[in-house]
């Protein structure tokens, strides 16, 4: 595995930004698209001599009811990735986890291209800029002021030694 995890090691420092392109004009909020994901990570993959193949599942497949009772699919998909070394043959395989809701037929391949450009984005550990956990919103929301108590005093002398 020496091979491909040097080779790996190129890609992640290639790869290790990603500018957010998309915006998504309903929600008002900037993303890193699948389409950039995937130009930089295949350059680099190129660039080193490292193929891939992907395999998608689809995990999960049910219809939901929008907040406005239209009927919509819901699909989950798990992408596989095997990366493959063309000089030493040695492999290493990872993969992601995505979802895709859709009121036609698109939901499964919604769900295919996030799980691939998921799995891209944590393999290579490509940073966007932000943490998507860090929701300013929701912690002055959820936020509970610590109730205020009087610490007692601390005893003047310790007991042990006298001071």
């Amino acid at each position: 595995m020496q091979k491909i995890s040097s080779k790996l090691v190129k890609v992640m420092a290639d790869c290790a930004y990603i500018q957010k392109s998309g915006t998504n004009d309903f929600h008002r909020y900037k993303y890193a698209t699948a389409a950039d994901v995937l130009e930089k990570v295949n350059a680099s993959l190129v660039k080193h001599g490292l193929a891939v193949t992907a395999q998608a599942e689809l995990i999960d497949l049910r219809e939901v009811t929008t907040a406005k009772g239209n009927v919509e699919r819901l699909a989950t998909v798990k992408t596989t990735l095997t990366l493959i070394d063309s000089e030493s043959g040695e492999s290493v395989s990872c993969s992601g986890i995505g979802s895709g809701q859709d009121p036609g037929d698109k939901a499964a391949m919604k769900a295919c291209t996030a799980s691939l450009k998921y799995a891209w984005m944590t393999t290579l550990t490509m940073a966007t800029g932000d943490d998507p956990e860090a929701d300013s919103g929701v912690d002055q929301r959820m936020a509970v002021e610590p109730p205020k108590t009087k610490l007692p005093e601390p005893p003047s002398a310790c007991s042990d030694c006298g001071a």
